[in-house]
């Protein structure tokens, strides 16, 4: 945990790319003192991660280094703007910038990167607003590769630009790294893409919303603006306290995909890879770790790895070292499977489930069938085979 202290900031060789597409950024060695910056009260709980926030506004030995500039507006603040100037905070050219609010076009044109204000976008000149009538940008419009069609505003313009960078200097993957990719990916779309919609206006959904949401990341950012009535009309306090609540959140985001979510994605693809070794079918994958979520990867994966037969069941041992058959749905959000566990099987319990099935270590079968358990991996195993020779068999009647 940091407080508020002093320290000074040393970069010591950085280089990056201004030409590239995907600059390129290595900070070696930050060598932190306490005579030249103060930082204002910065709760840090994951120091591999936020040691390079810098959410909140440093004052700086001006003898020693150029002030970069950050423009954005005045006044009433949101969401996609705060998330923005957090975004570029994190990157070693701008991480000791001064944030300018201000709406004064010459003010502005002294700026070294302007976000959401200036009615321009022109990314040479890092120029990067949403609001002119000509803007329609979207993630697909400018990387034609990636499927968003999502209006982009200020956040989703900055991360597109400097989303690869951003997440190599925060988790040290190297930008040509695909786990990186992945995240970049991952990131946006369960992150930025929220923020760029509500920025724009953009509905979920078509019709009238049953319930409201008003928990968002954007809602309560625009909450910690001053009241219609306030005796005080002053934001900066508030963009202050917005730029450290967007930047804990996008930490914490990060912190989770990166050291959870990603490594479930490798278990799931080492499966998806060994499974002719587990069965010829290929339609029967094992886990060598348990307990990992993997139904997203897998659809992601067998689309990813051109999987031609789609994998019917999953095995893995549970915590009592007992093991688990479970078929894979037929997509990741109904409840139908590929291939359920045989009907008669379903609700048969042990012994008697043993005796019907003529598998040694039988425990279950699901009334739903969409999950049964054995005591070994072969036991459970040979009622994944069972089930697919089953589904093979033509019809007793002979009808197709």
């Amino acid at each position: 945990m940091w407080r508020g202290f002093g320290f000074a900031l040393e970069i010591l060789q950085t280089t990056y790319s201004t030409v590239a597409r995907k600059p390129v950024c290595t900070l070696q060695r930050i060598h932190l003192q306490a005579s030249c910056f103060f930082v204002s009260s910065v709760d840090v709980s994951r120091s591999e991660i936020q040691q390079y926030m810098s959410s909140a506004p440093k004052r700086i030995c001006t003898d020693k280094m150029t002030v970069k500039k950050i423009g954005t507006h005045n006044g009433t603040f949101h969401c996609d703007e705060v998330l923005a100037c957090f975004f570029l905070r994190q990157l070693p050219e701008y991480a000791d910038a001064e944030i300018v609010r201000t709406r004064d076009p010459a003010l502005l044109a002294e700026c070294d990167i302007v976000v959401d204000v200036g009615g321009e976008f022109d990314p040479k000149r890092h120029r990067y607003d949403h609001h002119q009538r000509t803007f329609a940008e979207s993630f697909q419009s400018l990387c034609p590769e990636k499927p968003w069609v999502t209006k982009l505003s200020s956040a989703g313009l900055v991360y597109l630009h400097f989303g690869r960078r951003l997440l190599s200097q925060l988790t040290k993957l190297k930008e040509d790294d695909k786990q990186l990719e992945v995240l970049f990916d991952k990131l946006y779309e369960n992150f930025v893409e929220e923020v760029d919609a509500i920025d724009n206006g953009i509905s979920q959904f078509d019709g009238e919303p049953r319930y409201a949401v008003s928990t968002t990341l954007s809602s309560r950012v625009g909450h910690l603006n001053p009241a219609w009535n306030s005796k005080s009309q002053d934001t900066e306090e508030g963009f202050r306290k917005a730029l450290k609540m967007v930047g804990d959140e996008f930490l914490d985001r990060l912190d989770f995909f990166s050291s959870s979510w990603l490594p479930a994605r490798e278990v799931v693809k080492e499966a998806v890879m060994g499974r002719h070794q587990v069965d010829p079918s290929g339609e029967i994958m094992v886990f060598s770790q348990s307990g990992c979520p993997w139904k997203e990867h897998l659809f992601a994966l067998e689309e990813e790895l051109q999987v031609e037969v789609p994998i019917k069941f999953v095995l893995y041992s549970d915590q009592n070292g007992q093991w688990r058959v479970q078929c894979v749905p037929a997509g990741l959000h109904t409840f139908q499977n590929r291939l359920p566990l045989l009907e008669e099987w379903r609700g048969v319990r042990d012994e008697a489930l043993s005796e019907l099935s003529g598998i040694k270590g039988c425990i279950f079968v699901h009334a739903g069938g969409f999950i049964g358990g054995n005591k070994t991996k072969e036991g459970a195993l040979e009622m994944a085979r069972r089930t697919l020779q089953a589904a093979a068999q033509p019809p007793a009647n002979g009808s197709s």
